[in-house]
């Protein structure tokens, strides 16, 4: 029985692995992984019972300088998120010194009453005693409550981390029913899948000048899902790109998307993409509230 929460941000410079560390805590897909900067677009919520306490944690965009309006709304998402929670996960990866991106967290973070637990990420691609040098540096930049060795890639120090976490718990209702994963719409999660899909397969042809917009989500008599999606890009260049030739690289996108949709759904899913330009969409205000980005919020 739940008789306790807690509400922790996960945050970090792009690419650190967030999004990898709130799946492997949730034991599912709720959030999409790249290589790419700037993956996660808005705050994805995860949900996690164990024993009394409910965990729920907000994976939030990469920290970075916006050069769009897109990007401006995205940094204000992560500002809001490491405020009025419970505690703070600073994300790093095991560098024994501090880029820019981290200091300035680490400011915004001073002035945060939460406490602030700092996750040295990505701990199976170095040495061990490696570890010890990125302890230090950190350590005299911020009075971190505890810091905590882990691989979202492998698990490794993730039961330790959520132990930690559950430090600062508090007494309180259950936030969320049980079974419940992720706050996000199903149709959401779909659209960030076909979106996933196009980071993986076009490389640095195009690199975030996409969005997805569902047009159709229903479920047939027969228990089959029909989904129609709209992939918007930024020129008809990239339009070409996205297609390919014969409609090959466009085949690929879907066949990609489809099995991870399925897997999400339980259910076999009907998938049809389309794509068209929406220049310049990620400075319009109006076509970035409707993929789903409510910039009032930032």
């Amino acid at each position: 029985m739940i008789e306790k929460t807690a509400m922790i941000t996960i945050a970090g410079r792009p690419n650190v692995g967030k999004s990898t560390l709130l799946n492997r805590l949730v034991g599912e897909k709720v959030a999409i992984v790249s290589n790419k900067p700037q993956t996660t677009r808005n705050r994805i919520c995860g949900v996690v019972n164990q024993g009394e306490t409910q965990f729920v944690f907000l994976d939030t965009p990469g920290f970075h300088r916006p050069r769009t309006k897109l990007g401006d709304y995205m940094v204000g998402v992560v500002r809001q998120s490491v405020a009025d929670v419970d505690a703070v996960l600073l994300l790093v990866e095991p560098i024994a010194s501090i880029g820019p991106q981290e200091q300035q967290l680490i400011e915004q973070l001073k002035s945060v009453q939460a406490p602030v637990i700092l996750v040295i990420n990505k701990i199976d691609s170095v040495e061990k005693e490696t570890l010890l040098s990125v302890m230090a540096v950190y350590s005299l930049a911020y009075p971190f409550t505890a810091i905590i060795p882990i691989s979202a890639k492998t698990g490794d120090g993730v039961d330790e981390l959520l132990t930690e976490a559950g430090h600062f718990s508090q007494e309180g209702p259950q936030l969320f029913p049980d079974g419940m994963v992720t706050d996000q719409p199903e149709r959401q999660v779909i659209a960030e899948i076909v979106r996933e899909k196009l980071l993986w397969c076009l490389e640095k042809e195009i690199p975030h000048g996409t969005a997805v917009e569902l047009t159709k989500f229903s479920e047939r008599d027969d228990g089959i899902i029909e989904v129609d999606a709209t992939i918007y890009c930024e020129k008809a260049s990239h339009k070409g790109i996205i297609i390919g030739k014969h409609g090959a690289m466009l085949k690929r996108i879907g066949e990609l998307a489809r099995v991870d949709c399925e897997k999400f759904m339980g259910a076999k899913i009907f998938l049809q993409t389309w794509v068209k330009v929406k220049e310049s969409w990620r400075d319009n205000p109006n076509l970035i509230h409707n993929f789903g980005f409510d910039l009032r919020k930032e």
